[in-house]
């Protein structure tokens, strides 16, 4: 991340650019708050660099800004990231020019480096019931452990169950709750809500969580429906540790998070035959593209279990 004294040592009209970029998105894209920091911090990291070039948002140009990518190749950070920052860059130009900020756009031709599309990581059934199973294994003697067990559990659910994006899960409210009918209330990226249903598994885990558990966590009056062991809401961060801790004793060597859950989510109900724009609605996707990235990794099994069970394979 760009760190706060580079924001500080930018010129107040560099910051008042950024920041009004940044409303833009908040305010016209109803991009989420991660999003809004991503985009942030590379803008910060991209006007650092020119001013110290002594140039300025306004006035670089084409030349400047593969100086700028240049460096980012150099100081070793990921092809995926120097992507991430030319597409803040384009955005960003885009926005300035339209909006009369700036009178040409100097990344019109400035290209972005490939990469590779990766296919997600995905469990086996086997391995994400098994997974679900973890929190039951903790011992319930303190209250305070039984408590995370039985949150723990009703998070894993959610994510797996349900395909929840993990700040989707965090973002939850007791209020948007519908355990008699089986249905949850998200609101994902871009503000965008849906009701996805639960499995008749994240009922009973969050039926158990509000009953036995929330109260011993939640001491501090809060709407979240999650809270860890501070009495705070759960944060991403809290949930990426809490699922790093259950799937790195169970699957040691591999890399599993809560979008793992999600992938897992996707891939098996599209193995099990679900329809694809179904799947599409579930997962909260804008376009069925982004969902079909999913059949790969189902086709991409399918040989696997051809090669490993067929005589003549």
């Amino acid at each position: 991340m760009a760190s706060p004294s580079d924001d500080d040592v930018l010129p107040a009209s560099q910051r008042e650019l950024i920041d009004a970029f940044v409303a833009h998105l908040r305010l016209e894209r109803h991009l989420s708050a991660n999003t809004l920091a991503a985009y942030r911090n590379d803008l910060v990291r991209v006007a650092t660099f020119l001013d110290r070039m002594g140039r300025s948002l306004e006035s670089a140009d084409h030349a400047t800004l593969r100086r700028f990518l240049a460096q980012q190749h150099a100081l070793g950070y990921a092809r995926a990231s120097i992507a991430r920052r030319v597409g803040a860059i384009h955005t960003f130009y885009r926005w300035a020019t339209d909006a009369a900020r700036i009178d040409h756009d100097p990344s019109l031709l400035l290209g972005s480096p490939k990469v590779a599309n990766r296919l997600p990581t995905v469990l086996r059934a086997g391995e994400a019931a098994a997974l679900m199973d973890r929190p039951a294994g903790i011992p319930t003697d303190d209250p305070i452990a039984r408590a995370v067990a039985l949150r723990d559990e009703a998070i894993l659910e959610l994510l797996y169950g349900s395909g929840l994006r993990v700040s989707e899960a965090t973002a939850l409210t007791r209020d948007g709750l519908d355990l008699d009918g089986g249905r949850v209330h998200v609101v994902g990226k871009g503000s965008k809500q849906r009701r996805v249903p639960l499995s008749d598994y994240a009922v009973t885990a969050l039926r158990a969580w509000l009953a036995d558990g929330r109260s011993v966590l939640a001491t501090v009056p809060t709407e979240a429906l999650f809270v860890n062991r501070k009495h705070k809401p759960m944060s991403p961060r809290d949930v990426r540790a809490m699922v790093d801790g259950y799937a790195g004793a169970l699957l040691p060597g591999r890399r599993v998070g809560p979008h793992t859950l999600r992938h897992s989510f996707a891939t098996h109900l599209l193995e099990g035959g679900a329809d694809i724009r179904a799947v599409q609605e579930l997962l909260g996707h804008s376009s069925v593209a982004t969902t079909q990235r999913y059949t790969h990794v189902s086709r991409t099994r399918l040989f696997e279990a051809h090669e490993r069970s067929h005589p003549r394979a």
